[in-house]
C-alpha cells in the first residue's frame, strides 16, 4: 500500500482558551491536520513554534505582552519555516497590513466556517498567498508611491512569468503544472526572484508584482 501523506502540522497561538478550544474542534476532524500544540500568548507561540516546527501557525493579532505582529515578524527573522495564517476578529484591512508586511501568508476571521478554515490552512501550506484584491490595494496605499520598475529589470523573462502566477496567488506545483516545469525548477526560480528583488518571501513578492505592474493578464471571460 503506498504511504500516506503527513499531516499538516498546526499550532493555535490565541489568547482566548474558548476559541483555541473551538479552532481545535474544527481540525480534529480533518484526516490531513494535526494539531500539535497551542499558546496562549506571542512569547509562547514563538518558543512553541521553535520546540515543535508546525507547517502551519494560525496566529490571533491583539494578544496580552508580545502581539501576534511581533511573534511573527521574531519567527520570520529566525528563519521560522511555519507559514503563518493570521486568525482575527477585526475587519478593517488596514489591521492586516502590518502583518502580511511582516510576512503573514494571509488571513481568516474567527467566525470562519470549519471548511473554510481548513481549506485556508491547506491553501497555505501548499505555497498559496491568500491575499484579496482590496488588501492588496491597502497594502500598496500604506507603503506609499513606489518607483515604477524597481529592480525588475533583472528578472529574465522565465522569471517574470513565475512572478506573475505568484501574484496569482499561485503554488509552485500549480506553477510547474502551468509553465511545463519541475517542482525544482520553479523552486529556483522563486528563489533568484526573492534574491534579485531583495524581498523575504512570497507575499512581499505579490505586493512588488502588483505595484509594478508584473501581474498576467487576466484570460477572456
Amino acid at each position: 500500500m503506498p504511504e500516506s501523506t503527513p499531516s499538516i502540522r498546526v499550532l493555535l497561538v490565541d489568547d482566548h482558551q474558548v476559541v483555541r478550544r473551538g479552532l481545535r474542534t474544527f481540525l480534529e476532524v480533518q484526516d490531513d491536520i494535526e494539531v500539535v500544540g497551542e499558546a496562549a500568548d506571542g512569547a509562547e507561540g514563538v518558543e512553541r513554534a521553535r520546540e515543535l516546527d508546525p507547517d502551519v501557525v494560525l496566529m490571533d493579532l491583539k494578544m496580552p505582552g508580545v502581539d501576534g505582529i511581533e511573534a511573527l515578524r521574531t519567527l520570520k527573522g529566525g528563519g521560522s519555516r511555519a507559514r503563518i495564517l493570521i486568525v482575527t476578529s477585526f475587519t478593517e484591512h488596514r489591521t492586516m497590513v502590518p502583518a502580511l508586511r511582516a510576512g503573514a501568508a494571509g488571513y481568516v476571521y474567527k467566525d470562519v466556517d470549519p471548511e473554510a478554515l481548513a481549506g485556508a490552512i491547506r491553501s497555505v501550506h501548499a505555497g498559496h498567498v491568500l491575499l484579496q484584491p482590496e488588501l492588496a490595494e491597502a497594502l500598496l496605499a500604506d507603503e506609499g508611491p513606489r518607483a515604477p520598475q524597481g529592480r525588475g529589470g533583472t528578472l529574465t523573462e522565465r522569471e517574470r512569468e513565475v512572478l506573475g502566477h505568484i501574484a496569482d496567488g499561485r503554488s509552485n506545483r500549480e506553477i510547474a503544472r502551468s509553465l511545463h516545469l519541475s517542482e525544482k525548477t520553479v523552486k529556483t526560480h522563486v528563489s533568484n526572484i526573492l534574491l534579485k528583488l531583495d524581498l523575504a518571501d512570497r507575499t512581499q513578492a505579490a505586493l512588488w508584482a502588483v505595484r509594478n505592474g508584473e501581474t498576467r493578464e487576466a484570460p477572456p471571460s
